[in-house]
This record gives structure tokens, C-alpha cells and sequence, in this order.
């Protein structure tokens, strides 16, 4: 069986991946730039804290140094929060 990143890779030029996070991709944005995949950052922290031994906070800090705010170029992955508390936060 092969894995979502590629699956993408049939149907998407040259997309970047986040080496690991395959069950966070959630799809691929389209737009007026180029097709970039997608993540969820709360299910990049559970992957980090089941497979990894990972504390919770630990996850997060990883995970802002080595891979939110990491610029790879045109193609850089987008992750997105999809915890309703905290997207409820930012709107007020």
C-alpha cells in the first residue's frame, strides 16, 4: 500500500513533505501559486508525542524550529491549527 505523500506525488509535480508526517497531510492548497501540501499541526504534535516519546510542549518547540517557520522555498509546506479553542481566540 503506498503512503498519502506518494499518492500526491502521482498527481503533483515536484511537492514538498515533511519527512514523517504523511497522517498529518489533511490536502493540498491550490490557489495562484504553486500546489503545496497541507498539514495539521495538532496531528504533526500527536505524531511526535506516539511515535517519538515526545512531551507535549517539547513537540511544539520541534516542531517551530525544524519545520513551521522553515522557508524551503516556493513549495514550503503550509500547516495550519485546527484546534476550534484557538481559532476561536484569534477572531476576538
Amino acid at each position: 500500500m503506498t503512503n498519502t505523500s506518494e499518492e500526491l506525488s502521482e498527481f503533483y509535480d515536484e511537492l514538498l513533505f515533511a519527512d514523517g508526517f504523511d497522517d498529518a497531510i489533511v490536502g493540498v492548497s491550490s490557489g495562484m501559486d504553486e500546489p503545496r501540501v497541507v498539514y495539521d499541526i495538532d496531528k504533526m504534535i500527536d505524531i511526535l508525542i506516539k511515535e517519538h516519546s515526545m512531551e507535549g510542549q517539547e513537540a511544539i518547540e520541534f516542531l517551530e524550529f525544524n519545520t513551521i517557520f522553515a522557508w524551503v522555498g516556493d513549495k514550503t509546506p503550509i500547516y495550519i491549527n485546527t484546534k476550534e479553542e484557538l481559532l476561536c481566540q484569534n477572531i476576538q
